[in-house]
């Protein structure tokens, strides 16, 4: 039976008293020794000792990824002798930020992602294959690596890539469990149907999805989650993390949100004016870490949308438990006086099989408004496709994007430019987008 840490089985009451007595520590810790925290409080003349409840955190200012990146070794609380490793964001929103941990941050890290492997069940019996990065300075192919030592369990480290490879190691190796983006497991199932291996007599049970959305809103699989699903009889877990919070929040077995754990991290999700935002209200997710020496971070806005559901959850937990991410603010689109979110889009191409691989970009037209253009990869002809894919996007969009036909080769160039640890799904070109 899984281990359920003590605090996650308590009110959230309790849990926020709790969270209380770390918080002040935190306040003080980074008042004393973080150079931007020191200057920030001083200039908004934050009293520390003010703070009385979790609620109260609205006396105090917020950080952004732009001061990350405008002042990003001034968030370091100690000395370079005490640094053991630095990580760095991938730059999604913007030019990378690197993130400073001591030894201490990095069994956080282990432990972190031991509660995200417990909470899908995971033993010291289970074989997981790492399909994903973990060079680069990437914070999660380490994380997950830490986190199967902990539990005890048997890692793979395939990396991301070469479905020939990923396939004959499960076989080969019994893997039990995989970690990998879920658009790389379509070309899975697309590998063993061109090869007559049949998926569902491999030994894989469960699948931990990062960096891509599964589920809608109402946490039914989206279309992406669908077809893994109808296709592979294997348990699909979400999960959601970002290399500042140095935390993630992943799915039980009942698939209802990302558990929080309130030993690591304070969770408030804001809206535009920094207002807290109640259960079941959608905002930007603002994190404060708690237990992080050497880059901790006070209600640091991720620029994440989402919202946060409160009720006990059915696996015995009692924590707050995330939804999906509806989109990213600095990505908001508005085309033609529709607003929409990157992830809608992914959603609605996920759903045309004859698309292969796609991109989205939004770039600024001549009056300087948002452009929305699909670069897309299909074996059908291009009157075949406008003929198909027009009238579904016009229905589900109410707009119709600008749609540019690129081959196999320029597509994997575009999603796989020199340098990245990502597959690029969006690329954001409007004139004057922020760092």
């Amino acid at each position: 039976m899984t281990h359920i840490p003590t605090i996650e089985l308590k009110t959230l009451d309790e849990q926020h008293l709790f969270q209380l007595q770390k918080l002040n520590e935190v306040l003080h810790y980074v008042n004393q020794y973080s150079p931007f925290y020191k200057k920030m409080f001083a200039q908004h003349q934050v009293d520390i000792l003010s703070i009385h409840s979790i609620a109260d955190l609205q006396k105090l200012p917020t950080t952004s990824k732009e001061d990350l990146q405008l002042n990003n070794l001034d968030f370091i609380c100690v000395d370079q002798s005490r640094i053991a490793e630095y990580t760095a964001t991938s730059g999604t929103l913007g030019s990378p930020v690197t993130i400073a941990m001591t030894e201490k941050d990095i069994q956080r890290l282990a432990y972190n992602e031991s509660l995200s492997f417990g909470l899908m069940g995971l033993t010291n019996k289970d074989i997981v294959q790492l399909m994903l990065t973990l060079d680069r300075q990437f914070m999660a192919g380490v994380a997950y690596y830490l986190g199967l030592k902990e539990i005890g369990a048997t890692s793979i480290r395939t990396g991301p890539g070469l479905p020939s490879l990923q396939v004959e190691t499960i076989q080969r190796l019994h893997t039990t469990t995989l970690v990998a983006v879920p658009s790389f497991l379509i070309k899975l199932i697309e590998y063993c149907a061109t090869y007559h291996i049949d998926i569902n007599a491999l030994p894989v049970k469960k699948i931990l999805c990062i960096g891509e959305n599964i589920r809608q809103d109402d946490f039914q699989l989206n279309s992406l989650g669908q077809y893994i699903n109808s296709n592979w009889n294997a348990q699909l877990y979400s999960t959601y993390a970002s290399t500042e919070m140095q935390t993630g929040f992943t799915e039980c077995a009942y698939g209802h949100g990302g558990h929080h754990h309130p030993e690591l991290i304070i969770l408030e999700i804001l809206d535009d004016e920094g207002n807290q935002l109640k259960a079941g209200e959608y905002g930007e997710v603002t994190i404060t870490t708690l237990g992080v020496e050497a880059m901790p971070l006070v209600r640091y806005r991720t620029g994440d949308i989402c919202c946060y559901f409160n009720e006990p959850c059915a696996c015995g937990r009692h924590t707050i438990r995330l939804s999906p991410v509806a989109g990213r603010k600095q990505q908001m689109i508005k085309y033609k006086g529709t607003t929409l979110y990157p992830p809608a889009v992914f959603e609605l191409l996920n759903q045309v099989r004859e698309i292969k691989e796609y991109v989205v970009e939004v770039a600024s037209d001549d009056m300087g408004m948002d452009e929305l253009i699909l670069h897309i990869n299909t074996p059908l002809s291009v009157d075949e496709c406008e003929q198909k894919l027009k009238p579904f996007l016009q229905s589900r969009l109410r707009v119709m994007p600008l749609i540019a036909y690129h081959s196999h080769t320029e597509m994997m160039e575009m999603i796989f430019p020199m340098g990245s640890r990502k597959a690029v799904k969006f690329l954001d070109n409007r004139k004057g987008k922020r760092l």
